[in-house]
């Protein structure tokens, strides 16, 4: 009988949490690494496409999702700044299969959470040392601590601490914008519709709102220009009045979501370019830490998800020695899917900040790019990780 590796997860975001969810309903045993003192994420909202979905359903997790999720309908549109409609936004895969759902960042850390046994989730462990050897790898933390798996999975985001350890230090590339964000509780915006999401495309800048937590609040995001570069955060403090004046003359119903904003946060947007390797013997990385990538095609999540379930279902087929065999395989299926992905987010930026001369040549490719959509969510990693393992 085959004796499965046992996998160490450093970082318990929303990559490494799910990656812990899918070992475990492989069977693989798990433990995972968490830097801060408790789980937890700021106020904002993350989008969750049908392909992070059918993998969220696989280990048991779809009724979660639709307890507190919101469901994203077909009557979701782009627009230009001035509120005409440009276009659908497709919501549903190749099949018409709508799972596209809005979560609060904090409810899905809960949801990604609550189904690990005690035990398994370790915070208060910065890794600050990695070494591996003969049939180990071990990690050292900040605490004193250190411990020894077969698999050693880097899922501690852009500014990872293992992923020199894979590939030497390369810098983060700003994108020139930063995004305000924040929420809306929905009785301060009786008459805003909760069943879509909305993006308003204009010169240099767009904003977007859906709805979380089971439609009773309104995410919002405003992408504006940034005149210097700031350091990548997710939790950095926004000036409310600063994002109010920049989309002063937008569509008026703009205006009617950010009267209600008392706070709000600032977000840098970085990505990195694909990552030649992403494994070296026991070490892998995954989420962030391996693809990094910018916000507008929704995939961060969704991506990390992915990952998550490849590295579970290959890992499930292989013992002990084969680990690092297991782990490129792993990143064999993964990287290239991942780089097109990130090339894609890249391109449906320039999209919606609207860097045409011809304004009717953007809203036709907004138009197209449902086909590109319909694909992406329509992927399924499993099939491909099981034939994936079967070779080694």
């Amino acid at each position: 009988m085959k004796s499965k590796p046992h996998v160490a997860i450093v970082g318990g975001g929303i990559g490494g949490l799910f990656a812990a969810n899918a070992l475990v309903a492989e069977g693989v045993p798990v433990s995972v690494y968490e830097q801060a003192p408790a789980l937890g994420e700021v106020g904002a909202g993350v989008y969750l496409t049908p392909n992070g979905v059918r993998q969220l359903q696989r280990v048991g997790l779809g009724p979660a999702v639709e307890k507190w999720g919101s469901l994203i309908g077909p009557a979701s549109r782009y627009l230009r700044h001035d509120g005409t409609p440009i276009a659908p936004v497709q919501v549903a895969d190749a099949s018409g299969w709508n799972a596209t759902f809005g979560m609060h960042r904090a409810d899905f850390v809960d949801l990604l959470a609550a189904p690990l046994a005690s035990g398994i989730i370790h915070t208060g462990h910065r890794a600050v040392g990695f070494e591996q050897g003969g049939d180990k790898a071990r990690v050292t933390f900040a605490n004193g601590a250190t411990i020894e798996a077969d698999v050693v999975v880097a899922a501690d985001g852009i500014h990872s601490e293992l992923r020199p350890h894979v590939f030497p230090p390369s810098k983060p590339v700003f994108h020139g914008t930063i995004s305000y964000r924040g929420l809306v509780p929905c009785e301060r915006l009786p008459d805003w519709p909760t069943d879509r999401w909305e993006t308003w495309a204009g010169p240099s800048k767009h904003f977007l709102t859906f709805p979380v937590r089971h439609r009773t609040m309104i995410n919002y995001v405003g992408f504006v220009p940034a005149d210097q570069e700031m350091k990548e955060s997710w939790s950095a403090p926004g000036d409310p009045n600063v994002l109010r004046a920049e989309f002063e003359g937008w569509d008026p119903r703009i205006a009617s979501v950010l009267r209600q904003v008392d706070t709000c946060f600032r977000w840098a947007l970085y990505d990195r370019e694909p990552l030649p390797t992403w494994t070296k013997g026991r070490l892998t990385l995954l989420g962030d830490a391996a693809h990094p990538m910018l916000p507008h095609l929704g995939q961060g999540a969704n991506q990390s998800i992915e990952d998550g379930m490849a590295l579970a279902t290959i890992l499930a087929r292989v013992d002990r020695g084969q680990a690092p065999a297991a782990l490129l395989a792993y990143e064999r299926l993964r990287r290239e899917r991942v780089a097109d992905v990130q090339r894609g987010a890249r391109q449906n930026g320039l999209r919606l900040y609207s860097a045409y001369e011809d304004l009717k040549v953007r809203d036709a490719e907004l138009v197209a790019h449902a086909e590109f959509r319909k694909r992406l969510y329509a992927h399924d990693v499993v099939p491909e990780a099981e034939k994936a393992a079967m070779g080694l």
